[in-house]
């Protein structure tokens, strides 16, 4: 789980940011050039200058052509590449470019007017940042740049243009529409969701779905998941290829059908309807040590932090912390495990965390995956797994490795999840697409709300941690976009030395599991409708809940055991 504190300066601009993104301006006009030049750094870092040797061209990942930069911040350093571009005075100018990896920005200075940025928060598939800016009577050059944020991992950095009147200082070719996409098939379906996927069309920096000829969905990839379907019925769906020069035709049509439906959705036989998870640390941090049989009796789901990455691709292996837990022992540990389940309680291996470093990203890693948390699993006893990587997924080959595991584990499998907060902004993201992608054998997804800056809530607007709007409104999105809600639950600290930021009182959790379930105790926002059927909370950790003397535990426990 994530325990990284922000920089305040970082937090407090994510509100401004993200409203910076609702005004931007719609594509540039056929007359418009783009007065970049090496913009898909083709040419390596011609016409760019990065701060300390921060910048360099790789070969992978790219969104277009064969070359992206890559820049990393390193002390006091926020690898910031710049390159002055020829503008015409008294213009409005489009800046664009993708992103992907640690925090991205993405501004112009120098422009005779107001400068202008934006930002995005770390990002493991390509994004596309976009803002305008108006030259002053006398700017003839503006100075254009990407960096990233002290302390966080490198950023990539693509097909950037600037987009507007010919500067006369030349630059990369305007773009050209792209072809219609082809390949396009159905590639897995579930009782409400038909996941498909297409050929890469040459010049495309993004992809429209459409469903019965209406727009559902825009992606940056070749495979979208469109969820929100009624069980068993045919639906046909298009796609388009788009960049700054315009969107294609549209694809041939393809067809579709969902699956007959099981009855909401989940997995995990023998979890309470409403259900507490918690979880326990397999470290000293000081949090208060705990055996396994100390958890407290509130816990319904007790996650194991965590499983460890080893050197072959996508598998995962489990060491007790012998020593550090005062010498408890694997003997002991396995009959505690047995202990909690002979009462009632599922006990799971969690993956990842803070600094966890496990990749599934092709066929091969996802059975390392599957088979080595089977392995785990029949050697200790663990019920399930928990999904918790902080550093991004591939949901093609997660949702393969989960399935996979499903086959091998049985109905009885408990799978939960525990994206951040940006992870679940959009059913796009591919923490999202792997929870609709696995809908039938999930059990739920505890959205972590804390450490998190400003999010859009499902009506749009922006809400800061720390608050029942927050809770309510970020849930919203998820039990909109196809999650059933006894899917979701709400993940929230212990306490404050829990988290870098977000704690909120055990009575504000409450609260907002009362908004969403029966429709009371909300702030400003309500959501349109109640889910009574909302699967409860969690909690890092058991052991922070135990050092503040388990208010966290007694508090929210027994409320979610009585909803």
């Amino acid at each position: 789980m994530p325990r990284r504190r922000w920089a305040g300066t970082l937090a407090a601009a994510v509100t401004a940011s993200v409203l910076s993104l609702t005004g931007l301006a719609g594509q540039a006009q056929a007359a418009d050039v783009n007065n970049a030049k090496n913009g898909g750094y083709e040419s390596g870092l011609s016409s760019w200058t990065c701060s300390a040797g921060s910048g360099a061209t790789v070969s992978s990942p790219v969104h277009g052509g064969s070359a992206a930069l890559k820049a990393t911040p390193a002390g006091q350093d926020n690898a910031q590449c710049t390159q002055s571009v020829a503008v015409k005075p008294n213009s409005t100018y489009t800046l664009s470019a993708w992103v992907q990896g640690g925090y991205s920005y993405l501004g112009a200075t120098g422009t005779g007017t107001t400068d202008v940025s934006t930002w995005t928060p770390d990002s493991s598939s390509w994004k596309q940042l976009k803002t305008t800016f108006t030259t002053g009577a006398s700017t003839t050059s503006v100075t254009v740049y990407t960096h990233g944020w002290y302390g966080q991992a490198a950023y990539f950095a693509d097909d950037l243009s600037v987009l507007g009147p010919d500067g006369g200082g030349g630059g990369d070719p305007a773009p050209t529409v792209p072809a219609a996409p082809g390949g396009l098939g159905v590639s897995s379906t579930t009782s409400s969701s038909v996941s498909l996927a297409w050929s890469t069309v040459s010049g495309a920096t993004g992809y429209n779905v459409y469903r019965g000829g209406s727009k559902v969905q825009s992606v940056t990839g070749t495979s979208a998941t469109v969820s929100g379907l009624a069980a068993s019925t045919a639906y046909s769906f298009q796609v388009t290829a788009t960049n700054a020069a315009g969107e294609s035709a549209k694809s041939s049509a393809v067809t579709g059908t969902t699956t007959a439906s099981s009855g909401g959705g989940g997995g995990g036989g023998g979890v309470p309807a409403h259900a507490v998870t918690g979880y326990w640390q397999n470290f000293n941090n000081g949090a208060t040590v705990q055996k396994l049989s100390a958890v407290q009796s509130q816990y319904d789901i007790i996650a194991v932090a965590f499983a460890d990455a080893t050197t072959t691709p996508g598998a995962v292996s489990f060491t007790l912390d012998s020593a550090g837990l005062g010498g408890y022992t694997v003997d002991q540990f396995k009959a505690d495990i047995k202990a909690k389940q002979a009462a009632g309680k599922k006990v799971i291996i969690s993956i990842g965390g803070q600094n966890g470093t496990i990749s599934v990203s092709d066929s091969a890693s996802a059975t390392n995956f599957a088979n080595s948390v089977y392995s785990l699993m029949q050697t200790y006893g663990f019920d399930g797994v928990d999904i918790d990587l902080e550093n991004g997924l591939n949901a093609t080959y997660m949702s393969q490795a989960l399935r996979s595991l499903s086959a091998k584990a049985g109905a009885s499998l408990v799978i939960t999840m525990a994206p951040q907060t940006i992870d679940m902004q959009s059913t796009s993201n591919g923490y999202f697409q792997t929870a609709l992608n696995i809908k039938d054998i999930l059990t739920v997804v505890n959205m972590q709300y804390y450490n998190s800056g400003s999010m859009l809530g499902c009506d749009g607007k922006v809400y800061s941690q720390g608050s029942v709007d927050f809770l309510t409104a970020l849930a919203c999105i998820q039990l909109e976009g196809g999650l059933a809600p006894s899917q979701v639950g709400l993940g929230l600290p212990a306490s404050t030395s829990g988290a870098g930021s977000g704690y909120v009182s055990p009575t504000i959790v409450n609260n907002a599991l009362d908004c969403l379930a029966k429709g009371t105790n909300c702030g400003s926002f309500k959501p349109s409708k109640t889910y009574p059927g909302l699967r409860g909370a969690m909690t890092w950790s058991t052991n922070w809940d135990a050092s503040a003397g388990n208010a966290w535990s007694n508090a929210v426990g027994p409320h979610v055991h009585a909803m």
